[in-house]
């Protein structure tokens, strides 16, 4: 198949990022020759590479919300934690990794957009996001993201310390404290409450 007819076929798809198995599927056939193609066009600057078995279209990096999505298939997945609290402006440090909360395993994958942390959450905690599509993840509220961190920084040590938060306007704390209440298990349930009121105790009306 020559290039120019390969990346046509891949512009229907109307994805900023696909796997070789969806590659192989459309050319029709198999993926080790699905793969080779898409070597070939990342070597002729068309496709870019994001990580074994995922690609992306053109040479701009695609945005983190976009590569999302397809790296914990078949599982949804919504960008929190540090990541989140940055986007909202309730932390000024930039992170140095992608946070993402799925109903799927926890694990840590490198790719050529920065290296993403996953978290998995039980389907009662999962939710609290705005803004997704089907090729891109949503991003957590603000008070979500604020659950989730302690969340599960509370399971790892029990008291959680933060970088100093600045919590905007809009934040609202009745729904940070609902979320809390839909964790399952009491007793992180309960250490999430107590670190939350330690970290909001000096905002008026938080």
């Amino acid at each position: 198949m020559r290039s120019i007819d390969a990346l046509a076929e891949l512009s229907t798809l109307k994805k900023p990022v696909f796997t070789t198995a969806e590659a192989s599927a459309l050319w029709r056939m198999d993926p080790p020759s699905a793969s080779k193609t898409l070597s070939r066009l990342a070597a002729a600057g068309l496709v870019q590479k994001i990580r074994q078995g995922i690609w992306a279209m053109g040479t701009d990096a695609p945005d983190a919300f976009e590569v999302a999505p397809v790296l914990v298939r078949p599982y949804p997945n919504y960008v929190s934690m540090y990541s989140a609290l940055f986007r909202h402006g309730l932390i000024d440090q930039i992170p140095r990794t992608i946070d993402l909360m799925s109903l799927g395993r926890p694990m840590k994958l490198e790719t050529s957009v920065g290296i993403f942390n996953v978290h998995h959450l039980n389907e009662a905690s999962f939710g609290g996001f705005e803004g997704q599509s089907s090729t891109r993840s949503g991003l957590a509220t603000a008070e979500k993201a604020l659950v989730d961190t302690v969340t599960v920084l509370g399971v790892r040590s029990g008291t959680v310390t933060l970088p100093e938060i600045d919590f905007p306007a809009d934040f609202n704390p009745t729904t940070m404290w609902a979320w809390v209440e839909k964790i399952p298990s009491p007793r992180l349930r309960t250490i999430v409450t107590k670190n939350l009121r330690r970290l909001t105790e000096q905002q008026s009306g938080i």
